[in-house]
């Protein structure tokens, strides 16, 4: 249930700095911009900031190109803003901008599990299938109108957190949530071109890089691949193009849990793990300072990437085999 303060608060304030957690995804990037517009159209002046740039996939967006991106906070903050709403980010670490948000009065509405309630004000629903459901929850719990490009941005946000409607978070809930954004004017078939039909071409060399590296573990049900920086280079691909590829392993018959070690330019690998069923990958990515959901959840790791990359396979292994002893 939408807490009544949130309410009161969206109404009562008219600036709002709204923010996500550090290389922001479809759910993140989706329900930023369908925010924005929601705002808007109730008469309030918005602006994103976010650490990272979004994947170039996401470009088309609407508002994509006026997104604030990097550590120094756009003009006037933070005496123009009332509030700062932060989207999707269990941790206020995880924006990557936590001390100058400090400044404000923090709104936090997200569905991750173990999310710290670290805002004046908390929305958390661990049961939504994604962040961009809550935020069209918050939308008619305002009355406000959703403009057609919000409600294409908070459907992306939906698809890419369900994987297309594929993941167990696909539930009735996700399909009525979809029928509701439909209904408000979202195009399915627009928002299905931008993610699926727009791939930079350095996103799909760096496919080829990527799975040049696959290994299976576990008798085949743990894979894992790995993106160093120089996979980059030679595929002429930036940091966001590699969205979306942990799914081509998982997609490997008898694979049930796949981790990705993606280098980092500060020499630390960036752990993306997902899993299918009961495979419940978030408890290793909290065991590592992260976190997300049973199958999708990432963190980070140091040192060299073979010893890594043995470690969460065997974490991984054991994750498949606790869920089969269920």
């Amino acid at each position: 249930m939408i807490p009544q303060s949130l309410v009161g608060r969206i109404r009562a304030g008219a600036r709002f700095l709204v923010t996500s957690h550090t290389n922001p995804d479809g759910d993140a990037i989706g329900s930023e911009l369908g925010l924005a517009r929601i705002l808007v159209a109730l008469g309030k002046s918005v602006r994103i900031w976010n650490r990272d740039a979004a994947p170039a996939i996401y470009g088309p967006l609407p508002g994509a190109d006026r997104i604030h991106v990097g550590d120094q906070p756009p003009g006037g903050f933070p005496e123009a803003f009332d509030a700062a709403i932060v989207l999707e980010c269990p941790t206020l670490d995880r924006t990557g901008l936590e001390e100058p948000l400090a400044a404000l009065p923090l709104v936090n509405i997200d569905h991750h599990l173990g999310n710290q309630h670290y805002g004046v004000v908390n929305w958390v629903e661990t049961a939504a299938p994604a962040v961009g459901v809550l935020v069209h929850e918050l939308a008619v719990a305002l009355g406000a109108r959703v403009p057609q490009e919000a409600a294409d941005c908070l459907y992306l946000a939906l698809a890419t957190d369900t994987g297309g409607f594929r993941f167990a978070n696909a539930t009735p809930a996700a399909f009525e949530a979809a029928a509701r954004l439909v209904a408000a004017g979202a195009d399915v078939e627009r928002v299905s071109r931008w993610l699926y039909e727009s791939q930079p071409e350095g996103a799909v060399r760096l496919l080829g890089e990527m799975l040049a590296t696959l290994e299976r573990h576990a008798s085949g049900r743990v894979a894992t691949v790995v993106l160093e920086r120089e996979a980059f280079a030679r595929a002429g691909a930036g940091p966001g193009d590699s969205e979306g590829l942990i799914d081509v392993p998982r997609s490997i018959a008898g694979v049930e849990a796949v981790a990705l070690l993606r280098e980092l330019p500060d020499g630390e690998w960036k752990i993306s793990l997902r899993s299918r069923g009961a495979v419940d990958v978030e408890t290793v990515a909290r065991a590592h300072g992260g976190g997300g959901h049973r199958n999708a959840a990432g963190c980070r790791a140091t040192g060299p990437v073979a010893v890594a990359r043995a470690a969460f396979a065997d974490e991984l292994a054991r994750a498949v085999e606790s869920a089969h002893a269920d």
